[in-house]
């Protein structure tokens, strides 16, 4: 018996291609769904506490204990600024300091908490 090679590579070849389109079509009834729970208002999550904060986006840079590492010492960073400021470089970044990947809500939150540090 003779057998062709390229069969079964055929094969799989189809299979595979048909799993695509239908896991695409799923796929377009799930983005529907979301779609219409994001314009109901679905539930959006509570806004992390300014410790969460500060050890998920600062903690590397500016120590565990505000003590400063490749970055300043936070410890009394509310002595010499003010909330709004302290807002202001995490929102924009200053000198080396990149802009943070926070929503101005929370910028203010944590703007806050290190400005009560003096």
């Amino acid at each position: 018996m003779n057998r062709n090679p390229l069969i079964p590579f055929a094969l799989i070849a189809i299979l595979g291609i048909g799993l695509m389109f239908l896991i695409s079509f799923v796929g377009v009834d799930n983005m529907d769904e979301i779609a219409k729970g994001e314009e109901g208002g679905g539930e959006t999550a509570a806004p992390a506490a300014p410790e969460e904060l500060y050890a998920a986006n600062c903690l590397g840079c500016h120590g565990d204990q505000l003590q400063g590492v490749v970055g300043p010492a936070l410890a009394k960073i509310g002595s010499e600024y003010d909330a709004e400021h302290i807002q202001g470089v995490i929102l924009n970044g200053q000198g080396t300091m990149p802009a943070q990947g926070l929503n101005a809500e929370q910028a203010k939150s944590l703007a806050a908490w290190l400005a009560e540090k003096k």
